[in-house]
């Protein structure tokens, strides 16, 4: 699992500083070079759909590193705690 989770934090996607929830809608508006807000807009339209929408955003919660590299899948399996 450790190469999974080094594969991960090596894409260079982190939650940002700016977050109002969770940080995925920051960090995806910064890496795809977009509008913050547009990208907020998205991710709550798309969390209306069915299983779909909130099943992506836990996923993708639970795999996006925080600043300092700690991916909280990660932590919840008791795996490295290194940055």
């Amino acid at each position: 699992m450790e190469h999974f989770f080094d594969a991960i934090r090596r894409i260079g996607f982190r939650r940002g500083p700016k977050r109002l929830v969770a940080g995925i809608g920051g960090s995806l508006a910064e890496k795809l070079g977009m509008n913050v807000w547009l990208v907020r807009l998205l991710l709550v339209a798309l969390s209306l759909l069915p299983v779909v929408g909130i099943g992506a955003y836990l996923v993708i919660w639970v795999l996006t590193p925080w600043q300092d590299g700690r991916i909280p899948l990660e932590q919840i399996l008791g795996g490295s705690q290194r940055r």
